[in-house]
């Protein structure tokens, strides 16, 4: 009878250790964190730029189509300048022309000899991708692609972004254009992006534009009579056979493809009043970048939160004042005048603390601030630092970044009359004088 029940027991512990067998690993990949099949990706909080997910983020990679968020920036910018408006018109020239009859590259089909508004070319754009109006836009803004060209460089690195090259505004590879290769360009080039660069161009569409999300939220439209469609089945298609990627709250911005380049798509999509802009480049298959798309915002979306980390009038414990020199009084409270909010996951609350650094052209040969200060006045900077064990993937860029905010004096402090600074220095003498005496005699019995 013990033999079975200790056979018995000895079973269920097997059976039990197979179950844990089987938990143990989902259980992992759940804490270590996302899986995201692509060879370059990044989640991004839009307002504050904090990454929120990244995976190989700097490699440059072939945006093939996402190219055409740097034309759709520079059309709202054109705009904006006065430059051209929306019902400014052009034609077609025999470059646009001869791109979008060819077949392969499913064009709207445009005419020459006919006038298309800047809005009619900027939808059919940014909705269907379609490369040759974007070429048409880009000879309107600057006279030729070989000049748009050096636009888009230009503005890249006003944006601060890390990673790019642009050799052509559509985003095909250069020898897809023939001889109309853009001047300045070798026949061979290819756009370059990487997807942290793809995050601050989007987040920037997104944040200077945010109207831009109204035409690349429209799942199709009529152009010159016909429907076209986007290419981002995330959004609420009428089709039955798209609905299987929709996302509610995506809005937009721009899939690519190209052989080169693969299956890339740089998305965003609001929910609760936060937004979040997603990457992801050289996937398998058009499926797998809206797979993964959706990955990211469920990432985004069911781990984190905004929250106000640190109130107005927060002082850090340890750090709650600043010696004053030639002042009424010897110190003035620190702080922060505003409150900070930062996207973080549910429940790590209590995992950051502030570091304050003190501007150094405000500080004499002591390290003491030089009195008078005034209240609210910027004394230096505060940084947001992660105490988790978890990898903290910080901001998006240090122009696109609120990681740094004022450190402030909380109070006023007068610079101290004459006759209090004399009282002050001849206090200072003999307390050195008092502390050099003691140190003396301390010296001959130690």
């Amino acid at each position: 009878m013990r033999k079975s029940m200790k056979k018995l027991f000895l079973l269920v512990v097997a059976a039990a250790l197979v179950l844990t067998s089987f938990v143990t690993p989902s259980m992992s990949v759940y804490a270590d964190g996302l899986d995201i099949e692509a060879e370059s990706a990044i989640l991004v909080d839009a307002e504050t730029g904090k990454v929120l997910f990244a995976k190989d983020p700097d490699v440059a990679l072939p945006p093939a189509s996402m190219t055409k968020i740097m034309t759709e920036y520079l059309v709202w910018e054109a705009v904006e300048n006065g430059d051209i408006s929306w019902d400014t018109t052009t034609q077609i020239s025999d470059y646009a022309y001869e791109i979008s009859s060819n077949d392969d590259f499913s064009g709207v089909g445009l005419r020459q000899q006919q006038d298309y508004t800047v809005e009619d070319l900027y939808k059919a754009m940014a909705i269907n991708s379609d490369n040759a109006t974007t070429i048409a836009l880009a000879e309107l803004i600057a006279g030729s692609e070989s000049e748009f060209v050096e636009m888009m460089n230009a503005k890249a690195e006003e944006l601060g972004m890390p990673e790019y090259k642009f050799v052509n505004s559509s985003g095909l590879d250069n020898e897809s254009l023939g001889d109309n290769y853009p001047e300045g360009t070798s026949p061979n080039d290819t756009n370059l992006l990487s997807a942290r660069s793809a995050a601050i161009l989007g987040s920037a569409l997104v944040n200077d534009y945010p109207e831009a999300l109204e035409i690349s939220s429209v799942p199709s439209t009529e152009f010159d009579d016909q429907e076209i469609r986007n290419w981002n089945y995330m959004l609420d298609h009428e089709a039955d056979y798209l609905q299987q990627h929709y996302y509610e709250g995506v809005d937009g911005l721009k899939t690519g493809f190209t052989t080169v380049a693969g299956y890339a798509f740089t998305g965003t999509a609001e929910r609760d009043g936060r937004r979040l802009i997603s990457v992801v480049m050289k996937t398998d298959s058009e499926d797998a970048r809206f797979n993964e798309t959706a990955k990211l915002f469920d990432y985004g979306f069911d781990q984190f939160e905004t929250q106000e980390l640190f109130p107005a009038g927060y002082q850090e414990e340890g750090n709650e004042t600043a010696p004053v020199a030639r002042g009424k009084e010897k110190e003035v409270n620190i702080g922060i005048n505003e409150g900070i909010h930062v996207p973080i996951k549910t429940g790590e609350e209590d995992l950051y603390h502030l570091e304050y650094k003190i501007d150094e052209d405000r500080l004499n040969d002591n390290g003491e601030l030089e009195a008078p200060v005034e209240a609210d006045e910027v004394i230096g900077t505060v940084t947001v630092v992660y105490d988790g064990e978890e990898e903290d993937f910080g901001y998006i860029s240090d122009e696109a970044s609120q990681e740094s905010y004022d450190l402030v004096a909380m109070d006023s402090v007068e610079k101290a009359n004459w006759f209090m600074l004399t009282l002050q220095s001849i206090g200072d003498f003999f307390v050195n004088m008092f502390q050099g005496a003691f140190n003396w005699v301390k010296g001959l019995f130690s």
